[in-house]
Order: structure tokens, then sequence, then C-alpha cells
């Protein structure tokens, strides 16, 4: 399946682009897309380790299934008070 995956913040700076496309398997989980950015775009590879994945726009655990037509987004974590 083809993905869009957008990019946010700094992850957007290392990436050079805020939209990335991604070829996955149709099994594919969110732990996969992340292994399959951080190949492709390895200046995203530290940041993925803690980034947070919304898909369809709820956060997503990296367990879980990607479907085709899922809008995926990724955010660097937030801290502050």
């Amino acid at each position: 399946m083809k993905l869009n995956v957008r990019l946010f913040a700094t992850l957007k700076e290392h990436a050079g682009s805020n939209l990335l496309n991604i070829e996955l398997s149709d099994s594919a989980s969110v732990e996969t897309l992340l292994t399959s950015l951080a190949a492709q775009v390895p200046a995203l590879a530290p940041s993925l380790k803690t980034v947070l994945v919304a898909v369809n726009n709820e956060y997503a655990f990296r367990d879980q299934k990607i479907n085709t037509g899922d809008e995926i987004a990724l955010f660097p974590p937030v801290s502050g008070g």
C-alpha cells in the first residue's frame, strides 16, 4: 500500500519536506512504518525513537495496523510546563 506521511516541527526540517510518500506491505504496523522511514530518510532515524504517531487523527501505538488510505502524521514529543 502507498501512504502519505505528514511531518511536523523538527521532523519536517530533518526530512526537508512536510510530506513523505512510502510504500508498505498490506499488513504493516506503525513500527513497520517507522522502520521503513528510518531507512528511507536516515536523518529522521534518531527522532523516530520518540516520535508521536497519529493515524486518522488519533494517537497510535507502535503495534497498531495501518490500512490503505489512513492519514498518518508524525510529531516530535512535546515538553514544557
